[in-house]
C-alpha cells in the first residue's frame, strides 16, 4: 500500500513534461548531461548544523568582539523579584489583559500598577541585549554577501543569466554543474538553518511570515531540483540575496548607534528592495514562468504548483513592502530611521511612542 501511495505521488505525469519519464533524467555515466539527483536532497539537512557552528563561532570570536570595539552593550536588564502565581501566569503567556491585571492583583494583594509594572520588567528580562541582535544581524549580512557573490561569480557566463528563455529551451535535459550545485546545496542548508535557528533567534513581529517564507523557499529548491528547473531556482536565489545584504547591513549600523550610516544604507536597501523584489521578481522572473514557459514547453500539473510558491513568495514580498514603507515613513517624520523593521511588537510600539515624543522636541529645537 505504502509502494503505491508512492507511485501515486511520483506520477510522471504529475512531475515531469509530456513524453518524459523519471528514467530519462535519472543520473546515469551513460546520460549525455549530469541530472539532478533527489537524494542529494538530504544533504542540506546536516550542513544546516555545519552552518549553525559556523556561525556560532563567527558571533563569538569576531562580531561580538567587533560589537564591542564599537561601543555595543551587553548588558540585560536586572532580573525580576520572583513572584509564583505572576511567573505561572507569564508562562501561560507573556500578553495580559487588564481584566487578568484585575484578577492577579486582587489574588496577590497587589496594586493593578505593581502587576503591571513586575509583567513589563519580565518582559524585559527575556529581551536580547543590543549586542546579540547586532551579532544575529553581522551574520545574515556576511552570509547573504557570501551567498551573493558566489552566486553572481558562478552565473556571469552562463547563459540563462543573460536569457532567461535559456531556462526552458532543452528543458528538461539540462546539466547541472559543480557550481550550481554547491550555490544549490548552501543555500538550501542555510534556509533550513534558518527555519531550526528562528525558535531561539530574535523574536519579531513576523515570525510567521518568515516560517512561510523560509518554507516556502526550501519548498522552491527542492521542487526545482527534482523537476531539474534549477536554471530558474539559481535566479530567484540572486534576485533575493541582493536587497538582503543591505537590509541587514542598515540593521547592525542601528544597533550599533551609526545613525546617518543606518539611514543611508537604508536608502540604499529600498532601493534595491524596490527593484529587485517589485520589479526583477515579478516582472522578469514570475512573468517568464507565467507567459514565457508556457510557449516554450510543454505544461504539466508541478509547474502551476512552482509558480504557485513564487507567487506565495511575492505576495509577502506585497506585505514587507507595507512593512518597510512605514518604517520609511516614520524616519522621514521623526528625522531618523526608529526601530527595526522586523522589531517586536513592543520593540515597535516604544520606539512609535519615542518618536512622537521627539519629533515636536526637534522642531521646537529648530524654531
Amino acid at each position: 500500500m505504502f509502494r503505491s501511495l508512492l507511485d501515486a505521488f511520483w506520477n510522471e505525469a504529475v512531475w515531469l513534461p509530456p513524453n518524459t519519464t523519471w528514467e530519462d533524467i535519472t543520473p546515469g555515466s551513460d546520460k549525455d548531461v549530469v541530472y539532478t539527483d533527489h537524494r542529494h536532497l538530504l544533504y542540506p539537512i546536516p550542513l544546516a548544523f555545519v552552518i549553525i557552528a559556523i556561525r556560532h563561532m563567527l558571533e563569538k570570536y569576531w562580531f561580538a568582539p567587533f560589537g564591542k570595539s564599537l561601543g555595543i552593550k551587553n548588558t540585560r536588564p536586572k532580573k525580576v523579584p520572583y513572584n509564583p502565581k505572576l511567573e505561572v501566569a507569564y508562562q501561560k503567556s507573556s500578553k495580559i489583559k487588564h481584566k487578568q491585571i484585575t484578577t492577579l492583583a486582587k489574588q496577590l494583594d497587589m496594586s493593578e500598577r505593581q502587576v503591571e509594572r513586575w509583567w513589563r520588567l519580565r518582559r524585559s528580562q527575556d529581551k536580547p541585549s543590543t549586542l546579540v541582535k547586532f551579532c544575529e544581524n553581522a551574520w545574515r549580512c556576511t552570509f547573504y554577501l557570501f551567498s551573493f557573490s558566489y552566486g553572481l561569480f558562478i552565473l556571469w557566463d552562463k547563459e540563462w543569466l543573460w536569457n532567461i528563455d535559456y531556462c526552458y529551451i532543452g528543458y528538461p535535459h539540462q546539466g547541472i554543474t559543480d557550481d550550481v550545485w554547491w550555490y544549490y546545496m548552501i543555500s538550501s542548508a542555510f534556509y533550513w538553518a534558518l527555519t531550526m535557528s528562528q525558535f531561539w533567534d530574535v523574536r519579531r513581529k513576523d515570525f510567521w511570515q518568515m516560517f512561510v517564507h523560509h518554507f516556502a523557499t526550501i519548498a522552491l529548491l527542492s521542487f526545482s531540483w527534482v523537476c531539474n528547473l534549477h536554471r530558474i531556482g539559481t535566479l530567484v536565489l540572486l534576485s533575493h540575496d541582493c536587497a538582503d545584504i543591505a537590509l541587514e547591513a542598515a540593521k547592525a549600523a542601528k544597533y550599533a548607534n551609526y545613525q546617518k550610516l543606518c539611514d543611508a544604507i537604508f536608502t540604499v536597501f529600498i532601493v534595491l528592495w524596490l527593484i529587485t523584489r517589485l520589479g526583477i521578481y515579478p516582472f522578469y522572473i514570475i512573468w517568464s514562468t507565467t507567459i514565457r514557459a508556457p510557449m516554450l514547453l510543454p505544461m504539466s500539473p508541478t509547474y502551476y504548483i512552482f509558480n504557485s510558491l513564487l507567487c506565495l513568495l511575492l505576495v509577502l514580498h506585497l506585505i514587507w513592502t507595507w512593512l518597510i514603507l512605514q518604517v520609511a515613513y516614520r524616519a522621514i517624520y521623526a528625522g531618523q530611521l526608529e526601530g527595526d523593521i522586523r522589531s517586536s511588537s513592543s520593540e515597535v510600539s516604544d520606539s512609535s511612542h519615542h518618536s512622537n515624543h521627539s519629533t515636536p522636541n526637534r522642531i521646537n529645537n529648530k524654531k
